[in-house]
Formats: C-alpha cells, sequence, structure tokens
C-alpha cells in the first residue's frame, strides 16, 4: 500500500537513490540483477527509491517496460520504503503511465522533464495540472533542461497534488527565491547530486538525489547525516570525495562533445566495482571505453579510500 503523504514527505527528506536498469548482452531487462540491486541499496538503508528514471534509462525504455521494472523495484524494497517513479511524455502518454503505477502502488510519480522543443510556463503548469487530476498519488515535477521563472515555481507548489520538487538547476540564487515564494508543504530536493547538496542545503532542500550514491549508498547517508546536524565541515569533506568521480560523469567520453554522455555508463560501472549489478546500456547512451573503464577503476579506489579516511 502506498505511504501517506507525510511519510512521503519525510522520504523525501533524505537520500534518493535511481534504481538503474540492468541489461544483458541482447540489451533485454534483468529483471533478477534489478531486484538484487533495489534489495541490497535498502540494506544498506537507503528508504528513497526512483524507479524508471533519466538515469534508469527512462527514454530507451518502452511503456512496458517502464512498467515492468518498476514494478519489479516496488516488490524488491520493503513496504516502508518510498518509490518514486517516472512518468512524461505527452499528456496522454503520461497518464497511462500514471494509471498502471496507481495499479502497481507506487507512492509518488516524478513527473519527467518536459522533451518538447517548445515550452511556454502556463502550458506546462496546465500540464501539471491535468496529470494531477488523473491520479490520487503525489507528483514531484523534475525540474531539468529548460530555465522556468522563480513565478512558474511558486505557482507550480500551489498545484494540489505536488508534494514536493526536484531541482536539478545550477542556480541557488533562483532556489532559494522559489523555495521563499512557495508553498512550505512542498520538499525540495537538489537533483543535482552530492556536488551540490551543501550550497543547496543553505537556500533551503530537505533532500537530495544521489550521484556515487547509487552505487555507495553510505557516502550520501553520512552527508545527509553532517548536513541535518549542521557538521560543515564534514559535510563538505565528503562531497568533496565525490567530486573526482562525479566530474568523471560530466564528461564528453571519446568522440563525442556533448557533455554527460557517459554519466550513466559511468555509474553503471560503479555499480559493478562495488559488486552489484550494472549491465550494458541502450544507444544513443554508448558504453564506457577500456580508457575510460579504467579511468573509472582508479576513481572508485580513490573514493574507496577516501571513505575509509572520512567516513569509516
Amino acid at each position: 500500500m502506498p505511504l501517506a503523504d507525510d511519510r512521503i514527505r519525510n522520504r523525501l527528506r533524505g537520500v534518493a537513490v535511481g534504481l538503474l536498469t540492468p541489461f544483458d548482452d541482447d540489451l533485454e531487462i534483468e529483471h533478477d540483477k534489478l531486484e538484487a540491486n533495489a534489495k541490497s541499496l535498502a540494506g544498506s538503508g537507503i528508504s528513497t527509491f526512483l524507479a524508471s528514471a533519466n538515469i534508469s534509462e527512462y527514454h530507451s525504455l518502452s511503456q512496458q517496460e517502464r512498467v515492468a521494472v518498476t514494478e519489479t523495484s516496488v516488490e524488491a524494497v520493503p513496504d516502508s520504503a518510498c518509490v518514486l517513479a517516472g512518468v512524461g511524455g505527452s499528456t496522454r502518454s503520461a497518464t497511462e503511465l500514471i494509471e498502471a503505477y496507481d495499479r502497481i502502488g507506487v507512492d509518488a510519480m516524478m513527473v519527467m522533464p518536459p522533451d518538447h522543443t517548445y515550452v511556454h510556463e502556463r502550458g506546462l503548469l496546465r500540464y501539471f495540472e491535468k496529470l494531477d487530476d488523473a491520479t490520487e498519488t503525489p507528483l514531484v515535477p523534475y525540474i531539468k533542461g529548460f530555465d522556468p521563472s522563480v513565478g512558474f515555481l511558486r505557482d507550480l507548489t500551489h498545484i494540489d497534488g505536488i508534494i514536493g520538487v526536484k531541482y536539478a538547476l545550477e542556480d541557488p540564487v533562483k532556489l532559494g527565491s522559489a523555495i521563499t515564494a512557495g508553498d512550505d508543504d512542498v520538499v525540495w530536493v537538489d537533483g543535482l547530486a552530492e556536488p551540490y547538496a551543501v550550497g543547496f542545503w543553505n537556500e533551503g532542500i530537505e533532500g537530495f538525489s544521489a550521484g556515487v550514491s547509487n552505487f555507495r549508498p553510505e557516502v550520501g547517508l553520512a552527508l545527509f547525516d553532517a548536513l541535518s546536524n549542521e557538521n560543515w565541515e564534514l559535510a563538505r569533506k565528503i562531497r568533496d570525495l565525490t567530486l573526482p568521480y562525479q566530474n568523471f560523469r560530466g564528461e564528453t567520453g571519446e568522440d563525442n562533445d556533448i557533455p554527460g554522455a557517459i554519466s550513466v555508463s559511468a555509474v553503471k560501472k560503479g555499480l559493478e566495482l562495488a559488486g552489484l549489478h550494472g549491465g550494458s546500456v541502450r544507444e544513443p547512451i554508448r558504453a564506457l571505453s577500456p580508457n575510460e573503464e579504467r579511468r573509472a577503476e582508479e576513481l572508485y579506489d580513490e573514493l574507496s579510500d577516501g571513505i575509509a579516511r572520512v567516513i569509516d
């Protein structure tokens, strides 16, 4: 049974880990490995999960596959955990997913960033209103890839079913202004992972999405505890541990000029190095090159040494 709204808010005040989709060599989903990853992360103390999310290769999944990986995720984690499932695309497509997720019993819908070339703020608000009308399940909009006004963000928080906002813009001033202007009952979550958690915390976020914590969850949990206890020195040290691997995720990769192209592949490699399951990636994402794999291994070892020194 889905969690009550207040319990979902409490879960958003923490570390939200993405559940990546393991593919075999034929690019078919390996549900048993997805289940094993989810159970391992839950056993490590993670209680908030993003299923069928950007990092899950949402845009490479069919509608049926999005429903299937979400169902596997919900069944794998404890009833006390919170699962947010990604919905997006046209109003009709998003509504179809919402209806399917409601049958599964997800706790909240994470509304993916708009993938339309032309977006109007009032039209986008109407889109969220229609999705809200389609379900009693709370919504968490994912703000990324466009530059909305503070007024838009304020009005977004006043839509009845919106319980949180995942903010992934590199603009802390806008974040602080939007939190001040918005509804007090809405929980703001840092969608740019550990590197932005310290700065965004001081603007009013109450939780953050995982970066390296997708495969080393103890990092995110320790960072959240440090922030909650206002131990800024420790929080900065933990954040700094994550920067080399997170910066690696932001690189273009070989034979490419688009930043962040290896982000998912790098996290999947991190999962493998941590003893979990990464698997292959589907196009348009590309696997790490041999040189990039070696760099990932070096950075993972550096991260592990830092964890032993700062956290353990």
